[in-house]
């Protein structure tokens, strides 16, 4: 300090102004240095059970009087109902005990004590529908019937002791409507079914219309005549036919609800009397579809719609329900979905679905504005290194549309320009269906991807519902065509935005999206690097002449939307269509899912693409679950089969992922061709079960072993199906319009003619249900979509990606960190 005092002093100012210089550069340095080391740490692993393994506390459910509160939970690591006070969720106790598949899907009834809940065998989706007493723990099968499809068709506070129900048991191909006593599983002949696709009813209990497919696809409904005859009412065209559909009645029932898109793209919300004929508009969206409905209770007035086209958006008709609305917005983060109501109305349970966290559950009183938090859906999930969902819309090469959603690794990074410093490898995740949409909020297969070093898109591709009949109509007989086309674009989108890796693109989905994926490697070889199908059809020809005889009333609706199989024509045509015909391009590494039970997309279906590709020395890997249906139901099933694919994955495109380990436990996997090619599979294998018997024609594997499947008696009580507001992927079905009066239904089951259930594979139901259309709000609770974000994703601190894959063959094993403890 003193040679700098007597220096003069333009040259003391200097000599300090260079001092300052210095030590900001090595501040800069070192703090650089120190930020480096920071994002250098590899993101940890979220271990797959946290993802994939059972739910805490989950589907919560105010009973009619508000004196109850259900919710699932595991007991012994089987999800089954729990019972208790709204005020005291810690103090509620399981009532019901089912072991094995878990608890799914399940509703209170009108009389106070009683709940509903459903289960197949082992997947065949042979629903019976059980009936439980809270207080005394008694459970009762209210349609114990072997080999016959229950499905329940109404759930009346006007009836609190009875139900409606359709059973198959006459013809397999027709439901006749039963009403059954829930106390005594008293059966009485409500309606016999002549042949139609299914009924309308109220809550009086009475069949008002009847619905078959016309010859030309479309939907005509008729109304009950004098001596047992049906008198046509109304007859909607192909174009219209998956867009409208009755949505129930008011109060007096002499006004119906229609969803409708005849006159218009889109489907609003309508409602026509029926004494005069007259219809009126209540709400509708250029955009999309109407996607969600609130409705009274008991006074069946409309209270609020929703429209779904980048993320969710409620406009509130009554201006009750709109101040209550705006004050549940203020109470958390996320799309608020009301998914239990009180009788009165007067308490809701509200869920929050977001995108990176778990679904949050709030009871709000409506009469003092007050809500109280209930619990989260997984608790595990606070905390995690969860990645944004961002929606994008991308222009197909014929200019249409494509709603998608990408979501990237939290470390991926972009340079000043906003351009990805280096292209990732990617996974194209394809929806079921086809006939239902993706939808925006927390996924846990995105989360997966993401965590392992994956890009991840999910592109709503023509066909998907949700965007108008424009859209809907444009995939049709465009299977392995045009919607495969929408696909391509949107990887190349990818490619040319810098995100994908045009080298290192897998192609991912389960049922319609197995499908898609086996038609990506045979149709599309070069594109993508490796597959991954579950219960995926491999030939459009054996899979329309194996339908499930209860969608047979549907089966034109097959025909005009995918192909004729009943023609020479219409056979030549989806064979052009059927990725088994084109086996011998196979040209990069496959893994095949399977249930063995499967009554949709039956084992066959992957049997005969297996065979076809080892007669032609291809190498494949085949999982195949002799305890499983159209996906997985069974966690420790679900977790097994993401264990493979995810080491799959890590072999083929060079992500990151967790050991197998433990998740093999208690799970039935076999894997009968090809484990040698999937890194662990072979030595993680538990021993195959003593066989019993001849195993059936087919190659279906042995049953399960003692320590791994009940008694076959014990098999009464199990089922499995995602509950309406719970997301999932929903797969291969005929689509199938909501036939309950609008508002929150207290069961949604699957039926040949109306939604098709989710499906389901490594993703149980994680809260609000996946939507179906949307509109533009100017009520009170309006909110924007999400804009596709500038350069599509401001990343968190750098972090350096993986490393790129040497020339050569993709390694064998990527890097592993240990993962997050649970």
């Amino acid at each position: 300090m003193l040679l700098i005092k007597n220096l003069p002093e333009h040259i003391s100012g200097f000599y300090l102004f260079g001092v300052i210089l210095l030590f900001a550069m090595c501040w800069t340095v070192q703090s650089r240095a120190e930020a480096a080391g920071e994002s250098a740490r590899p993101v940890p692993l979220i271990p797959r059970e946290v993802l994939f393994g059972n739910p805490d506390r989950a589907s919560p459910r105010i009973s009619p009087d508000g004196s109850r509160l259900a919710f699932l939970a595991p007991v012994e690591g089987v999800l089954n109902v729990w019972v208790g006070r709204p005020d005291d969720v810690a103090g509620a106790r399981p009532v019901t005990q089912d072991k094995l598949r878990g608890i799914r899907a399940y509703a209170w009834t009108y009389t106070g004590n009683l709940l509903l809940y459903i289960q197949d065998k082992n997947g065949d989706e042979n629903w019976h529908i059980y009936a439980v007493n809270v207080d005394s723990m008694e459970t009762r099968d209210l349609t114990p019937l072997e080999g016959v499809r229950a499905e329940i068709e109404e759930v009346s506070y006007k009836f609190p002791g009875e139900i409606l129900v359709g059973l198959n048991q006459r013809n397999a191909e027709f439901h006749d409507i039963y009403k059954i006593n829930l106390v005594t599983a008293e059966r009485t002949l409500v309606q016999e079914n002549p042949g139609f696709a299914g009924f309308v009813t109220d809550d009086d209990y009475n069949i008002r219309f009847a619905m078959r497919v016309t010859e030309d696809g479309g939907q005509e409904y008729l109304k009950p005549a004098e001596g047992g005859q049906w008198q046509s009412w109304l007859i909607v065209g192909q174009e219209d036919s998956m867009t409208t559909h009755p949505a129930g009645f008011d109060k007096t029932g002499q006004q119906i609800y229609f969803v409708d898109s005849r006159g218009r793209d889109t489907a609003a919300l309508t409602v026509m009397d029926l004494t005069t004929g007259n219809e009126k508009l209540i709400a509708e969206d250029p955009r999309s579809d109407i996607s969600d409905v609130m409705a009274h209770p008991t006074e069946k007035t409309i209270q609020a719609v929703a429209f779904d086209y980048l993320r969710t958006e409620w406009r509130a008709l009554d201006p009750a329900v709109g101040s209550d609305l705006d004050v549940l917005r203020g109470v958390a983060e996320g799309d608020v979905e009301i998914v239990s109501r009180t009788r009165d109305d007067q308490v809701w349970i509200a869920a929050y679905l977001v995108d990176n966290g778990p679904v949050r559950y709030y009871s709000y009183n409506r009469a003092d504005k007050t809500p109280r938090f209930l619990f989260t859906n997984r608790k595990s999930l606070e905390g995690l290194p969860l990645v944004r969902m961002h929606a994008v819309v991308i222009k197909s090469r014929d200019g249409l549309d494509l709603v998608s959603y990408l979501s990237l690794p939290i470390d991926a990074r972009m340079n000043e320009s906003k351009q990805f410093e280096k292209p990732l490898p990617m996974v194209l995740l394809v929806h079921g269906g086809p006939w239902v949409r993706s939808a925006w909020g927390y996924d846990p297969e995105h989360q997966w991807f993401a965590n392992r070093g994956y890009a991840v898109l999910d592109v709503n591709y023509r066909g998907s519902t949700g965007f108008g009949k424009k859209f809907v109509n444009a995939g049709n007989k465009e299977w392995g065509g045009k919607m495969h086309d929408d696909l391509v674009d949107g990887v190349n989108w990818a490619i040319a935005e810098g995100i994908a890796d045009p080298k290192r693109v897998a192609i991912y989905g389960g049922s319609y999206g197995g499908y898609a994926a086996l038609v990506g490697m045979t149709f599309t070889p070069d594109v993508f690097a490796c597959g991954v199908s579950i219960v995926g059809p491999s030939s459009l020809v054996t899979l329309l002449n194996s339908l499930p005889p209860y969608w047979e009333p549907a089966v034109q609706m097959f025909v005009n939307r995918v192909g004729d199989h009943r023609t020479e024509e219409g056979r030549q045509f989806l064979l052009s269509r059927s990725p088994l015909t084109k086996v011998d391009q196979i040209r990069r590494p496959l893994l095949i899912g399977q249930g063995a039970n499967d009554p949709r997309v039956k084992k066959d279906e992957s049997d005969q693409i297996v065979k076809a590709m080892q007669e032609k020395d291809i190498p494949v890997t085949y999982v195949v679950f002799p305890d499983e249906g159209h996906g997985f139901a069974r966690p420790e099933n679900r977790l097994a089969f993401s264990a493979v694919a995810e080491a799959f994955l890590a072999a083929q495109l060079g992500g990151r992922y967790q050991p197998i380990g433990e998740d093999f436990k208690g799970s039935t996997i076999t894997a009968p061709v090809g484990a040698e090619h999937v890194p662990e599979l072979s030595s993680s294998l538990p021993p195959p079960p003593k066989p019993e018997g001849e195993p059936p024609a087919g190659g279906t594997p042995a049953p399960p072993s003692e320590e791994s499947a009940a008694p076959a008696e014990d098999y009464s009580d199990r089922y499995y199906v995602n509950p309406l507001h719970e997301p999932g992927f929903r797969e291969f079905g005929p689509p199938q319009p909501p036939r309950r009066p609008p508002g929150p239904a207290p069961m949604q089951q699957p039926s040949p003619h109306l939604l098709p259930t989710p499906f389901e594979g490594p993703m149980p139901f994680e809260g609000p249900k996946p939507r179906v259309g949307p509109m533009p709000f100017e009520g009170p609770v309006q909110r924007e979509g999400p804009k596709p974000p500038e350069g599509f994703h401001q990343p968190p601190p750098y972090v350096p990606p993986m490393k790129k894959p040497e020339p050569g063959p993709p390694p064998l094993y990527a890097p592993w960190e240990k993962p997050i403890e649970a």
